[in-house]
């Protein structure tokens, strides 16, 4: 019996372990849609947006490491796929886009909803293909496979709507998919000529980053071995900062304490595992020796000038260091450090504790910190990009089983929701919860309405400021009056109602735990509406203005007034480690 491309193509992907394919149905993409209705082992996930569809792909194969597939019919629902598709492509996820196409006869036409697909998408595609005939597009569609499961990324599927409905004869088959690779080795000359200089050197710094995964407990003995204080990227917070008693906090725009201290009055600075963009919080090279460790050549020496680049997997080059360089007996710069991370936690954390619970609107740094102390160990938490990333990056402390997924690389609004959904479709057991702006969550927020269709468990948590409270910021330290931030309120309780999701409103702080916590443990979806203030921006009163080079200096550099929570007392504990005399 004969199938079609698109009987096959579904077969393929359920025998990768794929059970469910997010997009929008329609036109082009009909046949495949109905290929899934007809398979017993895979279901349509039906959202309002197809970058929905690509951010719910995205974060599925974050969290489980898997491929995850999302589809498109042709013309607009392809152009609406990019936001989604930036954004798992640069956070390194395993997803492949079906992006169906007008008839293939019909190309080059000006045909109704003609655009180019191939084109559109591939920037945000690490492989793309159009399927010319179903032969061919069976071929095409293992190495879009293997593309996206072995090198972490987005493979896109061009098919011409007839091209999906045409029969297959005789099937052919890629065969069996390999899920990893092997161990990058770093070459043992490059390895000892680090280790040269950092026998010589007495003050070091370990910076980490999200390539560390699976490095966690190596790169621990290796500060202890080097007396290294360690900073992290964003990145890098959930790979490193869990039972970390070396920990002096997070450099970037949304940094705290005293990495950015550690990693300028290092004489030398170890960057392992990450390719972190802000160079203006980097050693310029001058003064401080810079060794870079990454598995792909191309980060080596983008950001900084480097004296030691190390192409190589973090775990097997962490252990070569471990093995090879001699044991470091002064650890006066790291106690310096420790320190230091403590009283600049401590500083900041003032600003939040001090008569929280009379201050209307809440402090969102309130807010996630108590979100913080109620999660589950291993919970879930999807950040919008803007302050939500703020009071995330600083308050949502690691486990070592819980996750932190954001827009970490693309910087898109509105990606928290989907983000959830594909999340929580992965594990309908595993608490999820949505940090969402509300503007972020205005800008999709049709897809509530995906979330209850599916009785998705998801806690939708919005920071309701009625402000682009980012974006304020940004204008602020730039010397610019604020305009267009701020808009009328808006009682996202009372829609997530009207849409059939539960909610509570939140406003007053002595009551905001009970009410949080009261609908965490809710079962299914429900919407938790907490009117923030919208001035929780200013700058330490230690910053000049001419100081400022952009927001981004200003708001990497410094701390935006706020606590960062249980981290506190982590630097407390961690200064009990330091040896008295």
């Amino acid at each position: 019996m004969s199938k079609t491309y698109a009987d096959f193509l579904i077969d393929t992907l359920a025998k990768q372990g794929v059970r469910h394919i997010y997009g929008l149905v329609g036109d082009s993409l009909n046949p495949i849609v109905d290929a899934v209705r007809r398979h017993k082992d895979m279901e349509w996930i039906h959202v309002h947006n197809e970058e929905s569809a690509a951010f719910a792909a995205g974060a599925e194969s974050l969290v489980t490491g898997e491929l995850a597939v999302c589809a498109a019919s042709c013309g607009p629902g392809n152009t609406h796929l990019v936001q989604g598709l930036y954004d798992a492509h640069r956070n390194g996820a395993r997803v492949l886009a079906l992006a169906t196409h007008i008839p293939r006869e019909e190309i080059g036409t000006g045909f109704f909803q003609e655009t180019h697909p191939q084109e559109v998408l591939k920037e945000c595609s690490g492989y793309i293909e159009v399927a010319h005939t179903a032969k061919q597009g069976q071929r095409i569609l293992h190495t879009a496979i293997q593309n996206s499961i072995g090198n972490k990324q987005v493979s896109t599927l061009v098919i011409p709507g007839n091209i999906a409905a045409e029969n297959v004869d005789e099937p052919v088959s890629g065969g069996v998919v390999a899920r990893k690779k092997g161990q990058m080795i770093p070459d043992a000359a490059d390895v000892d000529k680090l280790v040269a200089a950092i026998d010589k050197t007495e003050k070091i710094t370990l910076f980490v980053g999200a390539g560390s995964a699976g490095a966690h407990d190596e790169i621990i003995d290796l500060a202890t071995h080097l007396h290294a204080p360690i900073g992290h990227a964003l990145g890098g917070k959930e790979v490193i900062q869990y039972d970390n008693p070396y920990d002096v906090g997070m450099s970037g725009l949304l940094g705290y304490g005293a990495c950015y201290d550690a990693c300028q009055d290092a004489d030398l600075l170890l960057m392992l595992g990450t390719d972190f963009p802000y160079v203006d919080f980097l050693p310029d090279g001058s003064d401080v020796v810079i060794a870079q460790v990454d598995n792909n050549p191309e980060h080596l020496g983008r950001r900084a000038v480097l004296s030691h680049a190390i192409c190589g997997d973090v775990l097997p080059t962490v252990n070569a260091l471990l093995e090879k360089t001699k044991k470091k007996t002064d650890r006066s710069f790291l106690d310096a450090m420790l320190k230091k991370h403590e009283r600049e936690l401590t500083h900041v954390v003032d600003a939040y504790t001090k008569n929280v619970e009379k201050h209307t609107p809440i402090h969102p740094e309130f807010l996630a910190d108590q979100i913080d102390e109620l999660l589950d160990d291993d919970a879930v938490v999807t950040v919008d990009t803007g302050m939500c990333n703020v009071w995330a990056a600083r308050y949502i402390n690691p486990t070592g089983r819980n996750r932190v997924i954001g827009s970490w690389k693309h910087g898109t609004m509105a990606n928290a929701l989907p983000q959830a959904i594909g999340v929580q479709q992965a594990d309908r057991n595993r608490q999820v919860v949505s940090f969402s702006g509300d503007g972020g969550l205005a800008m999709l927020m049709g897809e509530l309405l995906t979330v209850r269709r599916n009785n998705l468990p998801v806690k939708t948590v919005v920071f309701n400021n009625s402000s682009l409270g980012m974006v304020k910021l940004e204008m602020l330290v730039e010397g610019m009056p604020e305009f267009g931030t701020d808009h009328d309120g808006v009682d996202y309780a009372g829609a997530a109602e009207a849409l059939g999701i539960p909610s509570v409103r939140i406003t007053d702080p002595k009551k905001a735990r009970q009410q949080l916590k009261e609908a965490l443990e809710m079962d299914g979806p429900v919407l938790i509406d907490v009117i923030t203030d919208p001035n929780a921006l200013s700058m330490p009163p230690t910053l000049e203005f001419e100081q400022l080079k952009g927001f981004a200096l200003a708001a990497g550099r410094t701390v935006l007034d706020g606590g960062v929570g249980k981290m506190l007392s982590m630097a407390r504990s961690n200064l009990r480690n330091i040896p008295r005399p």
